[in-house]
């Protein structure tokens, strides 16, 4: 995950910074660095990652040179 599907990822679901630093219990400071693509540690990025594929988020690689994103696989609730 990079920090462009974080964006795109936050706002599929309709979480704003608050809303994900409060639910991955993180500091809305760490989110905005990372969106403004600051490295974040390994640990700090697997929790994000897990916190967005819980909430029904699937992270597209790169292919083919069709670029990456993210989709929306089911309903959620922060």
């Amino acid at each position: 995950m990079n920090e462009l599907q974080c964006r795109l990822a936050r706002t599929a679901l309709g979480w704003g910074v608050r809303d994900l630093a409060k639910i991955a219990n993180l500091s809305t400071q760490t989110i905005s660095r990372f969106e403004k693509g600051d490295e974040l540690r390994p640990t700090t990025l697997k929790k994000l990652r897990e916190v967005f594929e819980a909430a029904g988020i699937e992270f597209i690689d790169e292919s083919d040179g069709k670029g990456f994103g993210v989709r929306l696989a089911k309903a959620s609730d922060p």
